[in-house]
């Protein structure tokens, strides 16, 4: 017998890329199980695979930098109070130093649909009851017609896992220009924020205020980012050529606000309004006339 859940969850999180670097990114989850009747002549019940599934699914990769262990592009170290993480890629080399909850590693040279899933049904195999035989997953990106981005960031003030400094989100954004849609400022944002990682100025600090020792990084290549939050201490140092400087938070709010401000103040003349997602069916809207 099998059993199916559709859009199960969806994942917001970043992962390390040799070509790309950090990239936000948003997936879809999609669940098929296969097993025996239970005592409720179930395979198991809807109440169940959300809990249980969706529970383990978003503790173990929702909101986290996703790194590819066997990449040769990746160094790692370990200690009971942070994990360090360097990764070199072509657009130039990232540092963190964080709590261990920022990240999960996956024992693969590249993060892609088929290692996740193989890593999140080990996972999911150990919490699932013993009348599930088999479990299918399948990961995928939202079809979109519209121009979108992929960002990240990190959410100091959340109190939730937002918190933590490198997770990101695949986004569409849509922008209308005197009430009509703009095609051309919708592909605008779509390369100024391809691949980005926005930064905070509040959370800013120079290359020497971070416990990175990497000859190569300084504060003519890379921002340095620090700050303390509920999980622990945050640190980062990326090349600023894969980061966009935002004058506040980094929220969705705070996002479509600045887009509307930024095509304002270019266009003082013209209206408009910024509906601005944040992964998979949510998102702001703001307004400059």
């Amino acid at each position: 017998m099998l059993l199916f859940v559709k859009d199960l969850t969806v994942i917001d999180f970043s992962y390390l890329c040799e070509k790309r670097g950090m990239v936000g990114e948003s997936w879809i989850v999609d669940v098929v199980l296969e097993g025996g009747l239970d005592e409720q002549s179930m395979v198991l019940d809807f109440a169940k695979v959300k809990k249980a599934i969706k529970h383990t699914i978003d503790e173990i990769v929702d909101h986290r930098l996703l790194v590819p262990s066997l990449s040769a592009a990746s160094r790692f170290e370990f200690t009971d109070e942070k994990t360090i993480v360097d990764f070199k890629s072509e657009v130039g080399s990232m540092h963190l130093i964080c709590p261990k909850e920022a990240f999960t590693f996956i024992e693969a040279t590249d993060i892609a649909f088929d290692n996740v899933i193989d890593f999140l049904k080990q996972k999911l195999s150990i919490v699932l009851p013993d009348n599930v035989n088999a479990i299918e997953l399948t990961l995928r990106a939202e079809k979109l017609d519209t121009p979108f981005y992929h960002y990240s960031h990190g959410l100091k003030k959340h109190d939730g896992n937002c918190q933590r400094i490198a997770h990101g989100h695949r986004s569409p954004v849509t922008i209308y220009e005197d009430g009509e849609e703009s095609l051309r400022w919708n592909q605008y944002w779509a390369e100024r924020w391809q691949d980005i990682y926005l930064g905070s100025e509040e959370d800013r600090v120079d290359i020497s205020g971070l416990d990175i020792n990497v000859e190569s990084v300084n504060d003519d290549s890379h921002y340095g980012f620090r700050y303390l939050a509920p999980q622990g201490e945050f640190q980062l140092a990326i090349p600023k050529t894969v980061t966009d400087m935002i004058p506040h938070d980094t929220t969705v709010e705070l996002l479509a606000d600045f887009m509307a401000e930024t095509l304002h103040t270019m266009n003082p003349e013209k209206s408009y309004k910024v509906v601005a997602f944040e992964g998979v069916g949510k998102g702001a809207i703001a307004f400059r006339n």
